[in-house]
């Protein structure tokens, strides 16, 4: 295995033969999963408790939304930061960085009570997101480093049971253990006991890092415009509808946002040591997998758009209408060792494409909403359960082709920019999807309606048809993704096929 020596910042570095011989075994991959799913689990539950979380502390909910966001927000715009300074400080250490930061976090959500309350939610919900962008990449690099051929794979199946596994179950666990009598703070002061097990039981993990020899300057230059022109793109993508699209406000930030990135690009192509390197972009298996990675996370829109479309149009409860999504955790949970076996079988393009087909599947019976009530909900049981099988199908191939096509002095940076394309992906894709929701579920849109006929009841149309509009959003990004896979990926050979058999 080939694997990288410590630097001499590590405050206590292991030996080199230390990091050499060690080989990734079940507790440490336990330490890496349970890191992980501080944020996937434990942190997204606020999707779901939120309005109740808002209650409970007077905080209007607007500004929740803004709370809610703030972590996926954070966790996209430093993503690639963080597994930068993985690569030349430390994954082991960066990690260590993270669950400490979600320590905090979690803590001061769970503690926030009285007038501080409102500014704890959004401090902590920001030192989450950067507990995530700090714990994805360097996660996913230490995979690279001590997990070999079929263990990797293994690894990285567990690696992705706790990220999309654990945001499959985020809603159900949050919903379930808000209304036992521990109530939501709860689940937060969990998450911090999580995080403090993640730290234990990573201490046995030499560090990886290979800054021996290396340029270890941070790219400032690159850092702050990356996440202004983020920033500006996701303030837009959120509150556009809000600011109004045609606002001087809205037009203003899309030139921040644009400036930004020209700055951002300049400055990676004369950067000694760049946050992005493009020449990473030249593989084209890196290319596709971060791009496609990036679609098929969009699709989460269909999820957020489907259940409002339950609960505005079909009168059911938050609650009940996230009861029927528990298929998508249960099979994205029990497929995901699935998509390792026919990554191994079949090599990395083939599961993509089926996990592709199979989200633009589901979300294709979600788009039923001319359906009577009970007919929709079945579709949309079996959607969710399709939804979950499609993600499980494409995680661990597209995971471990990122992974596998990365050198690893690189690792951690190229793991963090396929990191930030899922959660800019998702972000963009709920924002985008509910947008169109919001502007249609008013006044409808009378050509859905024109060449469409809706059965069951008519007061709801409106709602019914800008549901059927902001999922047609998402197929569209199904198939956008299976364009890239197929356009960027190659066939695997036969003797690939056979190697990755034996």
């Amino acid at each position: 295995m080939n694997t990288a020596t410590t630097g001499s910042s590590t405050p206590a570095p292991a030996p080199a033969s230390a990091a050499t011989s060690f080989k990734g075994n079940d507790s440490a991959l336990l330490g890496i999963v349970l890191a992980v799913l501080t944020f996937w689990l434990f942190a997204q539950t606020t999707m779901n408790i939120g309005p109740m979380m808002a209650r409970d502390i007077g905080m209007p909910m607007p500004v929740m939304n803004i709370a809610i966001s703030l972590a996926a927000l954070f966790s996209g715009m430093f993503t690639v930061m963080f597994g930068g300074f993985g690569d030349k400080y430390g994954r082991v250490r960066i990690v260590f960085i993270g669950n400490v930061l979600a320590i905090i976090g979690s803590l001061l959500i769970a503690l926030s009570f009285g007038a501080a309350a409102t500014p704890m939610i959004i401090a902590g919900r920001i030192l989450q997101g950067l507990a995530a962008g700090a714990i994805m990449p360097s996660t996913m690099a230490l995979l690279k480093v001590y997990w070999d051929g079929k263990e990797r794979q293994r690894a990285v199946s567990m690696w992705s049971i706790g990220s999309w596994g654990g945001s499959g179950l985020a809603a159900l666990f949050g919903g379930f253990m808000a209304s036992t009598p521990l109530g939501w703070r709860s689940i937060f002061i969990i998450s911090a006991l999580v995080s403090v097990a993640s730290i234990l039981l990573m201490r046995q993990i030499p560090e990886s890092a290979p800054a021996a020899g290396r340029d270890t300057r941070t790219d400032w230059t690159g850092i702050i415009s990356l996440a202004i022109t983020l920033a500006a793109l996701l303030i837009v993508v959120t509150q556009g509808s809000t600011i109004g699209w045609g606002s001087l406000a809205t037009w203003t930030l899309l030139g921040v946002a644009l400036v930004a990135f020209g700055i951002f690009v300049n400055a990676e192509q004369h950067a000694d040591s760049p946050l992005v390197d493009f020449k990473l972009f030249r593989n084209t298996v890196f290319t596709g997998a971060t791009i496609s990675n990036f679609l098929i996370n969009g699709t989460a829109g269909a999820l957020t758009v489907s259940l409002w479309v339950l609960q505005g149009a079909a009168g059911m409860s938050a609650a009940t209408a996230g009861y029927l999504t528990i298929g998508y955790a249960v099979c994205i949970i029990a497929f995901i060792r699935v998509g390792e076996k026919l990554l191994q079988r079949y090599g990395p393009r083939k599961p993509m494409l089926w996990g592709s087909m199979i989200v633009l599947a589901s979300v294709l019976l979600l788009m039923a909403t001319h359906t009577l009530k009970w007919q929709y909900m079945i579709l949309a049981v079996v959607a969710y359960a399709l939804f979950g099988i499609g993600l499980a199908f494409y995680a661990t191939p597209s995971t471990d082709a990122a992974l596998t096509n990365l050198p690893d002095d690189q690792a951690g940076a190229g793991s963090g920019i396929y990191k930030m394309a899922s959660s800019l992906g998702a972000a963009f894709g709920v924002a985008a999807s509910t947008a169109i929701f919001t502007a249609f579920s008013a006044s409808g849109v009378d050509a859905v309606g024109t060449v469409i006929e809706f059965t069951g009841r008519q007061d709801n149309l409106a709602v019914r048809e800008a549901g059927m509009v902001g999922l047609a959003f998402n197929a569209l990004m199904a198939i956008a993704a299976m364009i890239s896979i197929i356009v960027f990926i190659p066939k695997q050979k036969r003797g690939d096929a056979a190697d990755a058999k034996s």
